[in-house]
């Protein structure tokens, strides 16, 4: 829960960012949360603000990059593995493997296939509406990947060791989201909630995120089959 100030009022100075510390859950015996202290990995947990006031107050560094993000394939694997992006944004995907790769994503957020592209080239896709997108390979079953697309500029995401900061947010009252892969969607939507930002009031209370002990990344190719084996060995998928 966030220390607010009922009477904050927007600010023209610069704020400290919005720090938190994320603790991810296991749910034990009779679905009780307990701590996992099987993996000290908190990261990949992404908290986004949206604002609420009728005109919320905007700054220059909230400016998009100059340069798309980026998300790479290299070894079999997309390089980050969650990427977040505001709503707009177009990403570059290039493939960074000596063998070919079809990115696509079928399910919820941006629905996409990239096709068939080489080793050293690049395809781009900009995401236009909020949602997460699950990026997967069509030739690599092995291969997974997330784009969260939001509708506003302040957000970000934990590190290994649980810390998140969402630089440039101004005075105001937002609503707070979260989102994490292997959590349900009804443990997320239990996250919301209304907060206020003021001078002395940016720091957040440890995030609990509840870890699903189903969670599965096996999933179907493009074409809603099974995947199988290159008809050449050796061709396409090393």
């Amino acid at each position: 829960m966030l220390c607010v100030s009922a009477d904050a009022t927007p600010s023209t100075a610069l704020q400290a960012p919005v720090t938190a510390e994320v603790e991810i859950v296991k749910r034990g015996a009779a679905n009780q949360a307990t701590s996992n202290t099987d993996s000290a990995n908190g990261s990949n947990v992404v908290v986004w603000l949206i604002p609420l006031d009728s005109s919320p107050q905007t700054s220059a560094t909230t400016a998009p990059p100059t340069q798309a993000p980026e998300l790479v394939q290299r070894n079999k694997t997309f390089q980050p593995h969650i990427l977040v992006v505001e709503v707009g944004t177009v990403v570059q995907f290039p493939n960074k493997d000596p063998f070919f790769h079809n990115i696509f994503s079928l399910f919820e957020g941006k629905r996409f296939d990239l096709g068939l592209y080489e080793a050293g080239s690049s395809r781009t896709m900009r995401f236009d509406r909020p949602g997460v997108s699950f990026l997967f390979c069509n030739i690599h079953a092995e291969m997974s990947g997330v784009v969260v697309a939001v509708g506003t500029p302040y957000f970000g995401s934990s590190d290994r060791s649980g810390h998140l900061a969402i630089s440039h947010v101004p005075d105001g009252r937002y609503e707070m989201h979260v989102w994490y892969e292997r959590s349900l969607p009804e443990d997320l939507k239990g996250l919301t909630r209304a907060l206020t930002i003021s001078d002395s009031a940016h720091s957040l209370n440890p995030i609990r995120v509840l870890d699903n002990p189903n969670f599965s990344v096996v999933h179907k190719n493009k074409y809603g089959l099974d995947y199988v084996p290159p008809p050449l060995p050796g061709y396409m998928n090393p």
